[in-house]
């Protein structure tokens, strides 16, 4: 063999143990179960409720109007101010209507004469008639101008009574309490009696929240005004915190044909103004409380073909598909009405990586970062 076919044969050799050799066995790759967020379902007394939308209404309203007609010499208030009843707004020149006045005094005081000397005449007839010296008609001539002259004197106090009233048209009062708008008129303006709106002004505490409901929720709303009366919650769309708290005083009497609804009102307290008139809000009627109901974050639940679910994680971490019935939504959390208990713990994140039947882990909850820096025992 030459020296050249020696490295070709060993080459070979090493090419043939190499293929007898068999690959190590790779291991068998596991998925490791998925990491969820848990809660417990809740157990308490929540609202059952119908949520609308509404528009605030003052509840007394009043387009003040002059009753004589004259020019505005003052205006007594600032616009878009609180008013009590009785607050002096507009005065309206009380001159002319002083002179009637007086005028109907000086009549009254005439009349006043007029009766003394019909009644004085009288009596020296009737003296007279008495002792037969005068005729019968001139004794029934006196009687009847005594009679005249107090009718005449009744008119003319009811002439004064009428001016001083006049007079007192002059100042323009509140009837109302509440806030006033925009005036519509200024010092100098003549206005006329009747006919010139001056002023607006709304009661706005208490106020009015009108809404709707659909006349196939109306029969649910009056069975249960039949057994109390209905809490009203309001709130400003773009305002957090609480809403003002009223009661339903209101319920249409007919359902409108064009909408299918029934207009309803309710009357909430507004001492801070919070709620204005003409602004849309948002309004839940409660219509009873239920009690002990099942509740769990609003995340749990899913949706498939066949309906809701969630994932009930025993305590070997198995997750079970628990098909469920949903209820109303309170707040962040939502009513199970049938298919879990109080107590059991459900998957609020992580459902895509959960097997019906198979293992979780579940992922602790990460401490704030104000515990975090906090030294152990403080």
């Amino acid at each position: 063999m030459s020296v050249k076919a020696r490295p070709l044969l060993a080459m070979a050799s090493l090419l043939a143990f190499a293929g007898c050799e068999k690959p190590p066995a790779q291991a068998a790759f596991e998925r490791p179960p998925p990491l969820v967020v848990v809660a417990s379902a809740a157990s308490g007394d929540v609202p059952l409720y119908l949520d609308e939308i509404g528009r605030c209404v003052a509840r007394e309203t009043v387009a003040l109007q002059p009753q004589v007609s004259g020019q505005i010499t003052r205006i007594h208030f600032i616009d878009g101010t609180d008013v009590k009843a009785g607050d002096l707004l507009f005065t309206i020149d009380p001159r002319p209507f002083q002179v009637q006045l007086a005028s109907a005094e000086a009549s009254l005081a005439q009349a006043k004469a007029s009766l003394d000397l019909a009644k004085t005449e009288f009596s020296r007839s009737q003296s007279l008639f008495d002792k037969k010296a005068i005729a019968q008609q001139e004794y029934d001539a006196t009687r009847n101008a005594a009679d005249i002259a107090e009718a005449r004197l009744r008119q003319m106090q009811a002439s004064v009574e009428a001016a001083k009233l006049t007079l007192e048209y002059c100042s323009l009062r509140s009837p109302i309490e509440g806030r006033t708008g925009h005036r519509l008129v200024d010092v100098g303006n003549t206005v006329t009696a009747n006919a010139s709106t001056l002023l607006v002004i709304q009661r706005l505490d208490p106020i009015y929240a009108d809404f709707t409901v659909t006349e196939g929720e109306l029969s649910t709303v009056q069975r249960s005004m039949a057994k109390n009366t209905l809490r009203v919650e309001v709130r400003i769309p773009d305002e957090p915190g609480d809403p003002s708290v009223g009661e339903l005083t209101f319920l249409d009497n007919a359902v409108q044909e064009d909408t299918a609804t029934v207009k309803l009102r309710a009357s909430v307290p507004n001492a801070e103004r919070r709620l204005w008139p003409g602004r849309f809000v948002k309004v839940r009627l409660v219509l009873s409380v239920l009690k002990g109901a099942v509740l769990v974050p609003s995340t749990a639940p899913q949706r498939s073909v066949k309906g809701s679910f969630v994932y009930v994680v025993k305590d070997d971490l198995m997750a079970e598909l628990r098909p469920v019935t949903l209820g109303q939504r309170q707040g962040d959390r939502i009513i199970v009405e049938q298919g879990l208990r109080a107590d059991e713990q459900v998957v609020t994140v992580g459902h895509l990586g959960v097997i019906p039947g198979g293992k979780v882990r579940i992922d602790a909850p990460q401490p704030s970062r104000e515990t975090s820096m906090k030294e152990p025992g403080k």
